[in-house]
């Protein structure tokens, strides 16, 4: 089951970070980036009723949507995700025991790391991906320095990706990007305005997808 979350993921080269306040909208606002090509969602731990929400998006949309959880601190929260149907587990840090019991429990790792020594040692210990974060902080010229002596590493940017420029990020290195706030516009989630969610999920997916067929940046 692994390998295969891990790959639809990989296959979606962008994960939506769903940081919301208003949980009632959340699964219209999936269901929009979901139209718009994004399939692999992360809701965090920070959102109101975080489990209730993960829950439900696991029983009305399945296999539609990769669902995982964010902001996760503690094995013990990934378990109660899991169970409740997250298919993978983000951190915004690096814990061993996070990355042993989602793979206990069959499914994919991705802790937060920001060194390049950090960032070996997760991978070392299991991580299916390493989110670097905040990316933004670092910088693409980062991922290229990084992968020219360890290109085996497999690392998500998150911070700092943009609905155009996550191309760059998959020129630079990156496997996948991880979006928040740029994919999911805060004005057009108060309005209501789903159809700007979903043209944004084309955009990103646009620039990623022109990234990795080779062509330029248009």
């Amino acid at each position: 089951m692994k390998a295969a979350i891990l790959e639809a993921v990989l296959e979606s080269g962008a994960v939506a970070v769903i940081r919301m306040a208003d949980a009632r909208r959340l699964i219209r606002v999936i269901e929009a980036v979901r139209a718009g090509g994004v399939t692999a969602i992360e809701v965090t731990m920070t959102t109101p009723n975080a489990l209730g929400v993960i829950e439900e998006v696991a029983r009305e949309m399945g296999d539609t949507v990769q669902v995982g959880v964010g902001s996760v601190l503690s094995a013990e929260v990934a378990r109660q995700a899991v169970d409740a149907g997250a298919r993978y587990v983000v951190s915004p840090v690096f814990k061993p025991e996070i990355i042993a019991e989602s793979h206990r429990l069959g499914v994919p790792a991705m802790p937060g790391c920001f060194t390049p020594t950090e960032i070996l040692t997760a991978t070392e210990a299991g991580a299916d991906i390493v989110k670097v974060f905040p990316a933004d902080i670092l910088g693409m010229a980062f991922f290229k320095g990084v992968l020219a002596p360890m290109p085996h590493l497999k690392m998500m940017p998150t911070g700092g990706v943009s609905l155009t420029n996550a191309g760059d990020w998959i020129r630079a290195g990156a496997v996948a990007v991880g979006v928040g706030s740029a994919l999911l516009d805060k004005r057009a989630i108060e309005a209501e305005d789903y159809a700007t969610l979903s043209e944004n999920a084309r955009t990103l997916c646009r620039s990623v997808a022109e990234a990795r067929s080779g062509n330029p940046k248009s």
